[in-house]
């Protein structure tokens, strides 16, 4: 098997997860999606204390898990801080266990942090968050030790806005945050 050089794999641009939930994850998804340095978004699911949790355990409130998406992405093009600049942009961290109409523990805006790094950065986006919005950031910030495992969604999750964008609920809450996201964050969109 051949194996690339140094000079090969330097080159390569360098890929770090993230792991943020605020809402429904197809809000999210739907916005990660459209910028520039994310290879890959997931929905799933995080932090409870059940193993491979279906969506209908998740939405029965009893497992602790929150609706969340994984995002693989390039930091040296896109900063984990500005990644959250764009999280917390597009829903409202000062409510508890609630976006909108949704309402339960597994909407909670929270951050499983993957590194030290991203920790650190978690805390000082909060500040910001906090002098932009103008009262408390309930957002839950979660250290990276004990490491969160995340369990992806089922299936018809994947790309739901994409594939769905026509369907009442992606028309008046998905829809609008994607707008605003392009607006605000056209410089960061894929092209």
């Amino acid at each position: 098997m051949d194996t690339p050089s140094p000079a090969a794999s330097s080159s390569a641009p360098r890929q770090e997860p993230a792991i943020l939930g605020g809402g429904c994850f197809w809000c999210l998804e739907a916005v990660f999606q459209e910028l520039a340095a994310v290879s890959a978004v997931t929905s799933g699911y995080c932090g409870g204390s059940v193993a491979a949790p279906s969506y209908e355990a998740v939405c029965g409130d009893g497992t602790g898990h929150a609706e969340v998406v994984k995002i693989v992405f390039d930091p040296a093009a896109l900063p984990f801080a500005t990644l959250l600049d764009v999280f917390f942009a597009i829903h409202d961290p000062t409510t508890l266990n609630r976006q909108g109409n949704d309402v339960g523990t597994q909407y909670r805006s929270v951050i499983f942090c993957q590194s030290e790094a991203q920790h650190d950065a978690a805390l000082a986006a909060v500040a910001r968050a906090e002098a932009h919005w103008g009262r408390p950031v309930v957002t839950e910030i979660v250290a990276p030790v004990p490491a969160q495992p995340f369990w992806p969604a089922e299936d018809y999750h994947r790309d739901y806005f994409r594939l769905h964008g026509h369907q009442p609920y992606c028309a008046f809450v998905v829809a609008p945050k994607v707008a605003k996201a392009r607006q605000a964050f056209a410089h960061l969109l894929a092209r």
